[in-house]
């Protein structure tokens, strides 16, 4: 059973910085990448920022130069710092991660129970 633990959201205005950080625990054979999804209201989830085990970053060009994703391998835990916040940067944020098990040919997909993060102007 795996379980990815989000925390770190909240209500800040704009211009802050907050760190969200996701911890995996459970059993498996690798953790593949990781990263951060969001759901605006009335919106499709989208990806916000992913990493790969080697520390291969990617991400959506409405947070480039402001966010950075970065993992512990260690820790089995990815971080987002958001930094120079916006209004439209609020949304509920979702950790996710792939992950391989012993005797699958692919990896599978989980996520977080997500964040809220809110901007005010």
């Amino acid at each position: 059973q795996v379980q990815l633990v989000e925390s770190g959201g909240g209500l800040v205005q704009a211009g802050d910085s907050l760190r969200l950080s996701c911890a995996a625990s459970g059993s498996w054979f690798s953790i593949n990448a990781m990263g951060w999804y969001r759901q605006a209201p009335g919106k499709q989830r989208e990806l916000v920022a992913d990493i790969t085990t080697g520390g291969s970053t990617n991400y959506a060009d409405s947070v480039k130069g402001r966010f950075t994703i970065s993992r512990d391998n260690a820790k089995n835990t990815v971080y987002l710092q958001m930094n120079s916040l916006k209004p439209e940067d609020t949304a509920v944020y979702y950790c996710n991660a792939k992950i391989q098990h012993s005797g699958r040919n692919y990896p599978l997909n989980y996520w977080g129970q997500g964040t809220q993060v809110t901007v005010s102007s």
